[in-house]
């Protein structure tokens, strides 16, 4: 048989390493289908870590390994945090969602994180307030730094009820007050000095003082009006007396002075 003909073998070692090689390029090849583009998996200092950073998602990706611990998902168009949107990640250390357009976050958004996460960034987006139970029990600390808040008391109970990260109070400003005064400082110095709480609260107080007079005064001026009113009527009905014939009129006015009485 000529040589060209001859077909060698191939080792059964190598033939299983060759399958071996190829199931595990067809399973990286469905692992990254399945991912959103712009998104991949990766380990860094042995944590595993999944990154949609610039990936132009409008929303958290669902298929997300539920073993990740760091999550990025900067820089992206998220505008809303629905509940629940992280619950399958029960390993989660890290939570990236600055730079995106979140202007709100669902209570329970973070639900199931409390206990491992201990970073969660949400600067440079969207939020003018934030209820403090969409943060509720999370031991992360947090950035809120970099959005458009409104300072008022539920932005301080905010502030009260969340561990801030390191170094991003000053960057909490007020873009909107009820007191045009502190637009554009830094709300921690402004809490310092003013309780946004009782300012409301004594705000709140003198509306309904003012309400109740208003209702008062109504009431006052309903009764005075009626009283004046019957009085009115009774003057005129005893001029029509007089000028009826005497008896009729003594009779008249015993039955009119009776109803008045």
């Amino acid at each position: 048989m000529p040589a060209a003909e001859r077909v060698l073998p191939c080792p059964v070692p190598t033939r299983l390493l060759l399958q071996s090689l190829l199931l595990l390029l067809a399973a990286c090849l469905r692992s990254a289908a399945a991912f959103p583009k712009g998104c991949y998996p990766s380990e860094e200092e042995g944590l595993k870590t999944f990154r949609c950073s610039n990936a132009r998602l409008t929303e958290v990706p669902r298929d997300i390994p539920n073993d990740t611990h760091k999550l990025y998902l900067d820089s992206n168009r998220i505008p809303f945090l629905p509940r629940d949107a992280f619950r399958d990640l029960p390993l989660l250390l890290e939570l990236d969602l600055s730079h995106n357009a979140i202007a709100s976050v669902e209570s329970g958004a973070f639900r199931g994180l409390p206990e491992h996460l201990h970073s969660l960034d949400l600067s440079s987006n969207r939020l003018v307030s934030l209820s403090k139970d969409a943060l509720s029990n999370l031991k992360a600390k947090v950035n809120l730094s970099n959005n458009p808040w409104l300072c008022d008391c539920r932005l301080q109970e905010l502030i009260r009820a969340v561990d801030l990260a390191a170094g991003s109070s000053g960057g909490i400003v007020c873009a909107s007050s009820a007191q045009e005064e502190h637009v554009g400082k830094a709300f921690l110095q402004l809490i310092a000095d003013t309780d946004f709480c009782n300012v409301y609260k004594k705000t709140t107080d003198i509306a309904m003082l003012v309400t109740m007079f208003g209702w008062f005064a109504m009431v006052i001026s309903y009764l005075v009006y009626y009283v004046r009113q019957n009085q009115e009527d009774a003057r005129r009905h005893l001029e029509y007396l007089k000028s009826l014939p005497s008896k009729q009129r003594r009779s008249e006015e015993s039955s009119t002075i009776s109803t008045v009485v």
